[in-house]
């Protein structure tokens, strides 16, 4: 089940609402008062409960497909029945709008259409080219913006960060759909690489990363980052590695690299908020 719920995703998202949290959405609130936030905690919980409930949906309706792209996962995923599968799925989404309902009738209905869009997703949109990308890049950050709702804080800084992330997480799917080619074109999925080719799903993926310059730029001329700035320049130069072997990749090996690379830029920019300010994260947890 663990495997399904897809742990280790929802540990680093968890990781992430806090450390944004922390560091951009409330740098001006005592580290103990943050931590102690019985709402944000609930929130957080919410937001998990709802993402390891859509990984179970989708793993409900991907089973055929994930059994030709992922045979090992899938036979390991298959050892937890359909029923179970389904029994965990609701009682998830339960305990997503019952940790919301703590916080307010406002983040009930909130979660209450978060968990409807995954279902509608997982179900209907991931078979379609770009708007299931798009829906499901959306789905992935918008756990996120529970967060900023709740501290109140709309500053620039915040969005340009969530367009650099949303467009790494649009990158990430479309890399995905690549990896993943022979099932969805078995299943009769229309995503991109089915519909239009792989050669134009890697002109979309090249302008994906030529985009993530924009944000990327502002964010080391226009905002102070302390020494997340080297992140940065970091992740430029792996976009571009990732540009060149993205063309002279043929095979799902290749396109399962390129994943990776993506999810480690992803990982390690949540891992580097913290240097942002270094003396506040040394002094708040040293």
């Amino acid at each position: 089940m663990f495997s399904i719920v897809r742990g280790y995703n929802i540990l680093v998202i968890v990781i992430a609402q806090y450390l944004t949290s922390i560091f951009i959405l409330a740098p001006q609130l005592p580290l103990r008062q943050v931590l102690l936030d019985v709402n944000l905690l609930m929130l957080i919980l919410a937001s998990a409960a709802a993402i390891a409930g859509g990984y179970i949906i989708n793993s409900f309706y991907d089973s055929e497909k994930d059994l030709i792209n992922r045979p090992r996962k899938t036979m390991l995923d298959k050892l937890v029945s359909q029923q179970t599968k389904l029994t965990g799925y609701f009682v998830l989404n339960f305990m997503s709008v019952f940790f919301a309902s703590y916080v307010s009738f406002r983040a009930v209905v909130f979660f209450s259409i978060y968990i409807f869009g995954i279902w509608f997703y997982s179900h209907k949109l991931k078979k379609f080219p770009f708007i299931g990308n798009l829906v499901a890049t959306l789905l992935a950050v918008v756990p996120f913006f529970a967060i900023f709702i709740h501290y109140r804080n709309f500053s620039e800084v915040i969005f340009v960060h969530a367009t650099f992330l949303f467009l790494l997480i649009s990158m990430r799917e479309l890399t995905k759909d690549l990896e993943n080619i022979k099932g969805d074109l078995a299943q009769n999925y229309r995503t991109i690489p089915v519909v239009y080719g792989e050669k134009v799903s890697k002109f979309i993926l090249t302008f994906l990363s030529i985009a993530t310059l924009i944000p990327a730029v502002l964010l080391l001329t226009s905002f102070k980052l302390g020494y997340m700035h080297v992140y940065f320049y970091l992740s430029i130069i792996a976009l571009i590695v990732f540009d060149v072997l993205l063309w002279k990749s043929n095979r799902k090996l290749h396109y399962i690299i390129l994943h990776n690379i993506l999810k480690f830029i992803i990982v390690a920019g949540v891992l580097c908020i913290v240097l942002i300010d270094v003396d506040v994260f040394l002094g708040r947890f040293f």
